[in-house]
């Protein structure tokens, strides 16, 4: 079935709200919307409609023009099996001892890696983008010198790829969080597809806003692979929570923002260990003083 997306972006995410919400009256209907901050600093939104019919181009300009934000960009889409597609694009990631692939290179693992199986659907949190190889990089780079954490929390799981790898190597129980519910039912499958249900447990939550994320604190390893504005905003919170001593792999953020949220977080009692940058993501590794 061949499909169609027209895609705009603005400043200011009420104005994308709106405009996404004066979408759901256009005919023909649309099947799908989304409002998604662009990752790039620059503040802006972008609101994408998906269609299984020729658009109404003269609906969405009139609706663009009453919002104030640029024309649709229309765009017509090839029946493909994108699944399959994305599977064929994404191959395995080595990453240290760590070794992320999908299902369909199951036959490539390495006996001698640590396997993290992430099925290549679910995009975010695959390994393949900076930041996700960058904390991969980083949490390998900790054990070979001769850390060994054992309270590990990973906020803003995603996949729950961190989460897993530090199953994988520390003896004791891990937690991890997400703010969004499909992420951790994705996390918890995932975990599940792994054999590490006994070893990770999953929990809806902003930061560190939950009684099992209490109750667990003081860390010795915190993952924070999110973007630079939920970052500083945890900042806090990552500072009360983490133990004299320990660390924290920090990511999601470009690189021309990194002094920034190093600066934050040394407000906090953190000091950077490492820095890491993967084309346009960087990865702090940082160390709570005593």
């Amino acid at each position: 079935m061949t499909t169609f997306t027209a895609l705009t972006t603005m400043t200011g995410h009420d104005t994308a709200d709106a405009l996404a919400e004066a979408l759901e009256a256009l005919q023909p209907e649309p099947t799908g919307i989304g409002v998604f901050e662009v990752e790039d600093g620059s503040g802006l939104w972008e609101v994408g409609v998906y269609f299984t019919e020729v658009p109404d181009i003269a609906g969405l300009s009139v609706l663009a023009a009453l919002h104030g934000v640029k024309d649709f960009v229309v765009s017509e889409i090839p029946d493909q099996d994108w699944v399959a597609k994305v599977q064929r694009e994404l191959p395995p990631v080595p990453a240290g001892r760590f070794f992320v692939y999908g299902s369909h290179d199951a036959d490539k693992v390495p006996s001698d890696k640590i396997p993290l199986l992430i099925e290549a659907a679910m995009a975010f949190g695959t390994g393949h983008h900076g930041t996700t190889l960058g904390c991969l990089l980083a949490f390998d780079r900790l054990i070979s010198a001769g850390e060994m954490p054992l309270n590990v929390v990973d906020i803003g799981c995603g996949t729950a790829v961190l989460a897993m790898a530090a199953a994988h190597v520390t003896p004791n129980q891990i937690i991890a969080s997400d703010i969004d519910p499909v992420a951790v039912d994705v996390a918890t499958a995932n975990i599940a597809a792994n054999g590490l249900s006994d070893r990770v447990t999953c929990v809806v939550a902003p930061g560190f806003d939950a009684p099992a994320l209490k109750d667990r604190a003081p860390y010795d390893l915190v993952f924070a692979n999110i973007l630079k504005g939920p970052l500083v905003a945890i900042s806090g919170a990552m500072g009360r929570a983490t133990q004299p001593g320990g660390h924290a792999i920090l990511s999601g953020i470009l690189n021309e923002q990194a002094d920034e949220v190093l600066a934050v977080y040394a407000r906090h009692g953190f000091n950077q260990l490492h820095r890491d940058s993967i084309v346009d993501w960087t990865t702090l590794t940082l160390v709570k003083s005593d």
